[in-house]
């Protein structure tokens, strides 16, 4: 099936492939979806159908469900959930999925007032192109209004619609949540507030550090906030008819130092963290359809949440604390949005599954069918020279979904500013990783092939977790292909002898990537120091690159347990410490890269892509001589 060879491999590719008689097993035809309709419920409607309707998803079939319990005895008829067709959903991909709250003091007699009031607003039009729910917040006590018991329940919707792939356990039976898959989401969160709504979010939203600082972005229109109320943390904002006050406290909040304005809004905004920003529009007759539309297009698809941290480490004292994105604050990082396939800036992502690859297969009849394309509009319109643009091969890790890994790990927004092209695979269930590693060799090749402006010599693996794994499987086993690999946590790779072979004639520059709280199998917890999995396999490179093997001294050398030959310390998004240490081989190549980053979970992070992206970026191969070639300075 596979040759071998030090300058490429051969492949024999069977279009027309014909499965075996158990297909009916095969985990295939991956979409990340979940098929439904369009629902309009109230909060009790989503609690008695979700359970069933998140039962067939994948991952999902053979698990008890049911309704978090943390909703029950919540007000009947106060939440109204607009949920929109085909939302993402199995494995990860709820995370996709986005959310708007929405803040009002109307009183809703009937679910069709309610539904004609978010349709006044645009909200379901906006909500059926993105993909997601909108969820409309009502007072508990139409004629008291918004309250403190307000607050409570927001509590509430909050805890289930986090509540990510979360459950408890009695006995044997783990039974699971299915709020957060049905209608709930993970840093898509936007809120909006009305008249009184808005001023609630102030005073009990914004206020509390546990619920601000998952939101990427609020509307609030004609609010007010309590002289004893401040904002609680870094919050995006778009202020129609604000307070003086109100202006004030989210200035201060996002730490905004510089001011830009045209006839219709002023914004306020960080200029080191742009994405710290206050828009402030006065109006005396608002047309709240028009400012809705606004201010998502402009300001809340520009942003996401990502939790990176402890779980439990700065939320409320609960019952369900600490457990799956039970986190705050959750990362504010820049987020490069596909509407339609298509990135504000120009990058259109494809869909392809077909049986291109399916002699490639594992004992079991797994083979890679499913992969996404995210090329750059003007290699698609042919405006680009041949063999002009990096590929970056993006592997995502276990019961993660392709898009997922792109978005949270940060290379979409990259690949916007870069200008290169990714593919990124769906590979769950291919856990052989030799057939693996042959795969993606496939795929790599025929992206190559396909597309004339991808160079050849500027092909990079990268991946998290399994993901970090399956990198490694493609670099090692088809090094003539790979320039470079970012392997980011990654799980257990065990080469095998042949690969070694391949190394008497190529090197190949690697970069691992870990935190302070990895898996445990990469890192202490106590003092963040290498355990042996990652350092086996960073010997391996060693020998790969001709260098001499590591002798681990942690007493003198932390975390790493070696001399380094270079040495970088930077803050990431104004957050994180990244320390990151170099080996250099005899020509003074830093063909080994360890970079490690204070306080982050095994988690995906924004950040990571760049730094990623900063290593391999240096490197290309030659594709004649299979000489890896460094180029210290790159445009």
């Amino acid at each position: 099936m596979f040759s071998r060879t030090k300058k490429g491999f051969c492949m024999l590719l069977t279009l027309g492939f014909l499965l075996s008689s158990n297909t009916s097993v095969l985990a295939l035809d991956y979409t990340g979806k979940q098929g439904n309709e369009a629902t309009f419920e109230t909060l009790e409607e989503t609690r008695m159908n979700s359970p069933a309707a998140v039962a067939h998803l994948e991952y999902n079939v053979g698990k008890e469900f049911e309704s978090h319990p943390v909703l029950d005895n919540y007000p009947e008829n106060t939440v109204f959930v607009y949920r929109s067709a085909d939302l993402y959903g199995g494995r990860a991909a709820a995370r996709l999925n986005t959310n708007l709250l929405v803040f009002s003091d109307k009183n809703f007699a009937a679910k069709d007032d309610a539904y004609n009031y978010l349709k006044e607003l645009g909200l379901i039009d906006i909500i059926d192109g993105a993909v997601g729910s909108v969820v409309l917040i009502t007072p508990a006590d139409p004629e008291a209004g918004f309250t403190a018991e307000d607050q409570k329940n927001y509590y509430k919707l909050q805890t289930a619609m986090l509540a990510q792939k979360e459950g408890y356990k009695v006995d044997d039976v783990t039974t699971y949540y299915s709020d957060a898959e049905y209608f709930g989401g993970f840093g898509y969160i936007y809120a909006i507030g009305i008249d009184d709504g808005a001023t609630f979010f102030n005073n009990y939203i914004a206020t509390t550090f546990d619920y601000s600082s998952r939101i990427a972005g609020a509307l609030l229109i004609n609010s007010e906030i309590d002289e004893i109320s401040d904002v609680s943390s870094v919050l995006p904002v778009y202020l129609v008819n604000p307070s003086d006050s109100v202006q004030t406290k989210y200035q201060s909040a996002n730490k905004t130092d510089s001011i830009k304005s045209d006839n219709e809004v002023t914004t306020f905004y960080n200029q080191g963290l742009p994405l710290q920003q206050v828009i402030i529009s006065k109006d005396s007759d608002v047309d709240i359809a028009s400012v809705i539309n606004r201010a998502y297009n402009e300001m809340f698809i520009k942003s996401m949440r990502i939790p990176v941290v402890k779980q439990g480490l700065y939320t409320a004292g609960t019952p369900y604390q600490g457990y799956g994105f039970d986190e705050a604050p959750y990362s504010l990082s820049k987020r490069n949005p596909l509407i339609n396939g298509v990135t504000p800036d120009g990058i259109v992502m494809t869909m392809h599954q077909e049986d291109r690859f399916a002699d490639i297969k594992t004992d079991k009849g797994e083979y890679l069918q499913t992969w996404f394309e995210y090329i750059p509009q003007e290699v698609l319109d042919g405006e680009v020279k041949e063999h002009s643009v990096p590929l970056i091969l993006a592997n995502h890790g276990g019961s993660d979904d392709p898009r997922g890994f792109v978005d949270e790990n940060g290379w979409l927004v990259l690949a916007g500013q870069e200008r290169f092209i990714m593919v990124a695979p769906e590979k769950d269930y291919i856990t052989d990783t030799p057939v693996l590693g042959d795969a993606l060799g496939a795929l790599v090749s025929y992206m190559i092939e396909t597309y004339p402006a991808i160079d050849p010599s500027r092909v990079y693996a990268t991946g998290y977790s399994k993901g970090g794994a399956a990198s490694i499987a493609v670099g090692v086993e088809h090094p003539d292909l790979i320039a470079a690999i970012a392997a980011m946590a990654p799980a257990d790779y065990t080469p095998l002898p042949e690969d070694e072979e391949q190394f008497k004639t190529l090197d190949i520059p690697y970069m691992f990537t870990t935190s302070s709280v990895d898996k445990e199998k990469n890192v202490s917890w106590s003092d963040g120091s290498l355990q042996s999995r990652p350092q086996a396999m960073i010997n391996n490179f060693m020998r790969y690159n001709e260098m001499e093997e590591i002798s681990y001294d942690f007493d003198t050398y932390p975390i790493v347990g070696f001399e380094e030959d270079a040495f970088s310390q930077k803050i990431l998004n104004n957050e994180h410490e990244n320390l990151t240490w170099y080996k250099n081989n005899e020509q003074g190549i830093p063909m080994l890269a360890i970079s490690f980053t204070r306080d982050l979970v095994h988690a995906l992070y924004p950040e990571y892509a760049k730094i990623g992206w900063d290593y391999l970026k240096h490197f290309s191969r030659d594709p004649e001589t299979g000489e890896v070639i460094f180029t210290e300075y790159v445009h």
